[in-house]
């Protein structure tokens, strides 16, 4: 049964850009995937779900409109984190080349934490508007917030199906904090469609074929955006980006690796800023990741012979 007059299947996707980077951030960092969510395969993916649940032909089925909100901090303040600008900025070529019209809000100050406001709104006012407008056959919200119940009931009065990507996941950081996602039964009774995508995923049949496969960034279509690294054989020399208080991140493809503050060596780990050059080994975990280990900042009297190294090894 086909809902569009035109026989075309019209699909609206609206992300909730906080939960999704979550997501995305589980599967690079913490997931045995050690991959990227890809906008692109996702996309795909989902035109599949559609065809399949509407018993329509895939060709049929297109992804229409595509918006993505996310609270998102000053430019200021991101240029004062390292690579925090340049990966923002990164994120925004991958969301514009598919397609997917952005939408921010200013984070704001509580206390001593930066919070987004308003934003949840914005996307179901949006949601609403568009979906009444372009009368799409399928809405699909990838959140796991409940507070979209009340979107998802007036979407449905206007004749158009929901459906919700969520996932579920808890794992422990290497901070030794336990995180814990799960998705808002309310959220899943209301839906036409509630798609659980970690047992897709993690589902020891599903989650080898082509349509799970291709929701991941492949290592060959990652952005090469490390070309700042030496091969002294066991030792490996790059900068560092993403640093927090008690661990940071040393570029290395294709995911960056972690390191807690006891795995530096020959200095403090304070001293330590993003886009530093440092010295460090790797090792696998407990978990079975890549981690980096002695890590040791690179001083200045070494800086321009290192520095010399990257440019013979980049233009190698």
């Amino acid at each position: 049964m086909i809902a569009s007059r035109d026989g075309v299947v019209k699909i609206g996707v609206f992300y909730d850009g906080n939960y999704f980077l979550h997501v995305s951030n589980y599967y690079n960092y913490f997931h045995a995937r050690r991959r990227r969510i890809s906008i692109a395969g996702l996309h795909n993916f989902i035109r599949e779900k559609v065809a399949e649940e509407m018993a329509v032909d895939y060709k049929l089925c297109h992804v229409v409109d595509a918006h993505y909100f996310r609270g998102r901090m000053s430019a200021y303040e991101a240029s004062q984190r390292g690579n925090q600008l340049y990966n923002d900025r990164l994120f925004d070529d991958v969301l514009m080349s598919e397609g997917v019209v952005t939408h921010y809000l200013p984070l704001r100050n509580r206390g001593n934490r930066k919070e987004e406001k308003g934003i949840d709104v914005w996307l179901a006012l949006e949601a609403l508007e568009l979906a009444w407008l372009k009368h799409y056959d399928v809405l699909v919200l990838i959140t796991a917030d409940g507070d979209f119940v009340p979107l998802i009931r007036k979407v449905n009065t206007l004749g158009t199906r929901v459906m919700v990507l969520s996932w579920d996941f808890e794992y422990t950081d290497d901070t030794g904090r336990e995180i814990v996602t799960r998705t808002s039964q309310d959220l899943l009774e209301e839906v036409t469609y509630p798609i659980a995508m970690h047992e897709l995923i993690d589902n020891r049949v599903t989650g080898k074929d082509s349509q799970v496969s291709q929701l991941f960034v492949t290592q060959e279509s990652a952005p090469k955006t490390y070309k700042n690294i030496v091969d002294k054989g066991e030792v490996k020399i790059s900068k560092t980006l993403n640093m927090k208080s008690g661990y940071g991140f040393v570029a290395y493809p294709p995911n960056n690796l972690f390191f807690h503050y006891l795995d530096v060596v020959d200095g403090d780990f304070n001293e330590i800023k993003d886009g530093d050059a440092v010295e460090f080994t790797i090792e696998i975990n407990d978990k079975g990741n890549e981690v980096a280990k002695n890590v040791r900042k690179v001083n200045e009297s070494e800086l321009n012979f290192i520095e010399e190294e990257l440019d013979d090894y980049n233009n190698g």
